[in-house]
């Protein structure tokens, strides 16, 4: 009877640990643009990856929601959130976002380069963020919040100053430009 009581609880263990989060820590201190020590966490079991990125005034904190495929990215010294929808041919899913960052942590900035991805902000606040789902809506709440949209390639060069960049680790490079200061 203590046999399967141990069984059972062990399986039970097995079946939840796939749901919790973990943390993959890797310090990016020599990532050009100074990024600085970057963390991410992966949720399976809520469909989301967090990436914190740990700079001072600079730090930037990002929230990949799967299950709504939409994007937040909070950057602490414009006190703004960005709200964006998620590329999901550019962005990798949240299993392969786990094997790429295992892969490239010991590799750091000498391995693959980054995707890249450009945003253009529009200066228009949000007023309702539940369209964007419980989690993102839950990370912006109380600090003006902006949609940005994807910017094709071609149109990029048009957005050169202006545009705040979050590296996400050596994986994804993600510039969010908009017209004013204010905005980004």
């Amino acid at each position: 009877m203590a046999f399967i009581s141990v069984a059972f609880v062990s399986l039970l263990g097995l079946l939840m640990a796939s749901g919790f989060s973990y943390t993959i820590n890797s310090n990016n201190e020599s990532n050009i643009g100074g990024s600085g020590p970057q963390s991410v966490s992966i949720n399976n079991q809520h469909n989301v990856a967090n990436v914190d990125s740990n700079n001072g005034w600079g730090s930037w904190n990002a929230l990949w929601d799967y299950e709504n495929s939409f994007a937040a990215t909070r950057l602490f010294a414009k006190k703004s959130c960005i709200v964006h929808k998620m590329n999901k041919n550019v962005m990798p899913s949240l299993q392969e976002l786990d094997t790429l960052v295992k892969e490239q942590k010991d590799k750091g900035p000498e391995g693959t380069s980054p995707k890249e991805l450009m945003y253009s902000i529009n200066p228009t606040r949000v007023e309702d963020l539940s369209t964007f789902g419980t989690k993102i809506a839950a990370m912006c709440q109380g600090i003006p919040t902006y949609v940005a949209e994807e910017i094709p390639v071609p149109n990029q060069p048009l957005y050169s100053q202006k545009c705040f960049t979050a590296k996400i680790l050596w994986i994804l490079q993600m510039s969010f430009c908009g017209t004013s200061e204010e905005t980004y």
